[in-house]
């Protein structure tokens, strides 16, 4: 039996769920919420892809790793968000799957909360991993887990309304450069940038890349850099450079806008690559530019494989194999096309690349990026991302100033 000890969960742990949840979309699945084991040969794992039924190739990658390991595999599948409350709840009973995979941002909820074992406990080998991208499963100095991919944000870009407005991508290294080519785009009678502020984590997760690449930091939302990545964003709207829609906007709704074929710009991620081939105009992809030059740091996506704590520890060892089996640089690959992942080590992302080109700015986005929970935030960060959409809502909104929207929004931190 896979027996666990019972685990009080923090307030904290248990008040953020609905918010750090917020930006994976997978379609709803159903399976068996039980976390025990069969018998002594098998080993259970939970994961967020309800949309791979059990004769998909990812099923069949968790059965071959338990063949290797010489364990059967019991594996079930939830929807992100229930995910996540599954995984508490399991842990306050006491009946924690032996592998979890996680979205990366609840990692340091579940840590906080004593659900997950660290590598130093568990031997998980993290050293090819790329540290921005594992920092985003550490807490208190201690590392939970490994990725298993990641996925992040950039600019995608038609290539016919840049020629008919007269705009060289190449010029385009900084906000004062991409300004002016919304601004040819939108004179030629086109429009300039789509992207989504809704009132969720959707929206911080995508005014990040701008906050970060004003020189911002997350503890100091009312900085003047942080200031300036909101004026930003509220000028695009008032010049007409950005529709009103964004305010509304889903990545998908969003995606839709810039599908249409009008707009220059599209802020999105790795997951349109499949809907960008089918659109019919000719794109290309650009890392956000930070606003005197440079790539901006995006917010990583993507999920955590973690082990959580278990009443027996003997079961460690083979886990632990299975999670190597996992993320070993051959399954590591075949994963993460599956996943529209760019890889979390360096010697998979150059063979993604090898095989297809296109992930090129891809690969430079992640390694620019940094996790929404880095600098230590553990929870901290949901509570100051809420903040953060809000302020964004209200200037965008004009009811508030970009300025006095975060003043308000750090007070509200604090």
């Amino acid at each position: 039996m896979n027996r666990t000890t019972g685990r009080r969960l923090t307030a904290a742990a248990l008040a953020v769920l609905a918010v750090v949840t917020g930006t994976s979309a997978c379609s709803t699945g159903t399976g068996d919420t039980s976390a025990q084991a069969a018998g002594g040969g098998t080993y259970t794992i939970w994961d967020p892809y309800p949309q791979f039924a059990k004769d998909s190739a990812w099923a069949k990658l968790l059965d071959d790793c338990g063949t290797k390991a010489g364990v059967k595999i019991k594996r079930t599948a939830f929807d992100t968000s229930d995910l996540t409350n599954k995984a508490l709840l399991a842990a306050q009973q006491g009946n924690s799957p032996d592998v979890l995979i996680v979205d990366n941002p609840v990692v340091s909820t579940l840590a906080e909360a004593g659900v997950l074992t660290t590598t130093d406990e568990n031997k998980l080998d993290t050293s090819k991993v790329s540290p921005n991208l594992l920092a985003a499963g550490e807490s208190g100095g201690k590392t939970y887990g490994t990725p298993i991919g990641a996925n992040t944000l950039a600019l995608y870009y038609n290539k016919e309304v840049l020629k008919d407005a007269g705009v060289d991508v190449a010029s385009i290294k900084d906000w004062k450069s991409l300004t002016a080519a919304l601004a040819k785009a939108e004179k030629a009678g086109k429009k300039g940038i789509t992207f989504s502020a809704v009132g969720t984590e959707e929206g911080s997760f995508q005014f990040l890349p701008w906050f970060w690449g004003s020189g911002a930091k997350l503890t100091a939302l009312d900085s003047p850099e942080a200031t300036a990545a909101l004026k930003l964003w509220t000028d695009w709207l008032k010049k007409g450079y950005a529709p009103n829609s964004v305010i509304n906007n889903t990545q998908t709704t969003s995606w839709q806008e810039f599908a249409s074929g009008d707009y220059a710009f599209a802020e999105n991620g790795t997951w349109q690559l499949a809907n960008a081939e089918k659109a019919g105009f000719d794109y290309g992809v650009l890392p956000i530019p930070a606003s005197t030059g440079g790539s901006a740091a995006a917010p990583t996506g993507g999920e955590f494989v973690t082990l959580p704590v278990q009443g027996e520890t003997g079961r460690y060892a083979t886990s632990q194999k299975l999670v190597s089996c996992l993320t070993s640089t051959e399954n590591l690959y075949a994963t993460d096309t599956t996943l529209s992942y760019v890889a979390p080590t360096a010697e998979v992302q150059d063979k993604q690349v090898t095989a297809d080109p296109k992930l090129k700015p891809w690969v430079e986005a992640v390694s620019a990026a940094k996790g929404r929970t880095s600098d230590d935030l553990g929870t901290k960060y949901p509570k100051i991302s809420e903040q953060m959409w809000k302020a964004v809502q209200s200037a965008l909104s004009g009811s508030k100033s970009p300025k006095d929207a975060l003043a308000e929004a750090q007070t509200a931190v604090k």
